[in-house]
């Protein structure tokens, strides 16, 4: 918070911004609809949704969107029975199975999740699994089966090897899926088992790899933060702050989101958002200018939750706010 006083008195307050409102579609219409039609039970609009977004064109947000809505868990097992053959169905049950376990377990410590939430947390993960490797085995060309894979693996606390080459398998067949590499970057940070080390090395060599213009240059960002993350009080301002990683940062944002071939595509603005929070964290207030006047005043969750989960929106507001963006 000092760090936000500082930049307060350096730069005042901007007006006229757009209001802060927290953007849980990502600016995908076909987001909403598809979940409205998981509410309503609708099979035939959200398989009509779903198989309208092809593969190539990543259609996890989508299947999230149905799979976080409670109660999909009742009607899409009538249609699995219904279309048993039908892969679809199977992995749209399987990713609403990941979410229903994770609504068991709750996002509370391991200490104080109870023995019976932790047996109905892995029993629906294992139950996704089985569905995910038929989805897989009939559609062997689809990301999708080998991304929830890497959600689920991480949930079973899988083998290290089995959940490399559950990430290996999904680049395979798109080799710059960012949910992916968002999720691998998650099993190797610290408090998944990894290290910083490791971490920021993944997150430089997909970044980097990728031709210019691409999203992964998030995975930069989004590493430095969860180091940011795992330190104390004090440590934490401290690291973000170097000089090293405020280059990091500007290289990674150079490649990604301000190089002349960036293409906002689907999941632009969570990596917009991004970059404007580890900007500002860093004190590189121009930059977190730019990206904050990017997003429109449109916020994702992630990963403002970061600073505050109840709400979001205010966290951004309050940094954009100092940024004058």
């Amino acid at each position: 918070m000092a760090l936000l006083r500082d930049l307060g008195t350096t730069l005042g307050r901007w007006t006229g911004r757009p209001v802060a409102r927290v953007d849980k579609d990502s600016g995908d219409p076909d987001v909403r609809r598809v979940r409205e039609a998981a509410e309503a039970g609708d099979w035939a609009t959200v398989r009509d949704v779903l198989d309208a977004r092809p593969e190539s064109e990543d259609r996890t947000g989508l299947l999230w969107a149905v799979g976080d809505v409670a109660g999909t868990e009742r009607w899409i097992a009538d249609v699995v029975a219904a279309e048993p053959q039908a892969p679809l169905p199977q992995l749209v049950a399987a990713v609403r199975h990941i979410s229903w376990a994770w609504e068991a377990r709750t996002s509370a410590r391991a200490s104080h999740v109870s023995r019976e939430q932790f047996q109905l947390f892995h029993d629906r993960l294992a139950t996704a699994e089985t569905w995910l490797y038929e989805v897989a085995e009939r559609r062997p060309e689809w990301t999708s089966p080998w991304y929830a894979l890497q959600v689920t693996g991480r949930g079973l606390q899988v083998e290290r090897d089995v959940a490399r080459r559950r990430f290996e398998a999904a680049v395979r067949r798109d080799p710059h899926h960012l949910g992916a590499h968002q999720q691998r970057l998650q099993q190797v940070c610290e408090k998944w088992g990894g290290s910083h080390e490791e971490m920021h090395a993944f997150a430089r060599a997909s970044a980097f790899a990728a031709p210019g213009g691409t999203l992964l240059g998030q995975l930069v960002a989004v590493a430095h933060l969860e180091h940011w993350l795992a330190l104390d009080s004090g440590p934490d301002s401290r690291y973000i702050a170097r000089p090293e990683v405020v280059a990091s940062l500007g290289e990674a944002a150079d490649h990604s989101i301000r190089h002349p071939d960036f293409v906002r595509g689907r999941g632009w603005l969570q990596v917009y958002n991004t970059f404007a929070m580890a900007f500002s964290l860093a004190g590189d207030v121009a930059s977190a200018r730019e990206c904050f006047r990017a997003t429109e005043g449109r916020v994702t969750e992630f990963p403002w939750i970061y600073l505050d989960g109840s709400d979001p929106a205010k966290a951004y507001k309050e940094y954009r706010t100092y940024a004058g963006g």
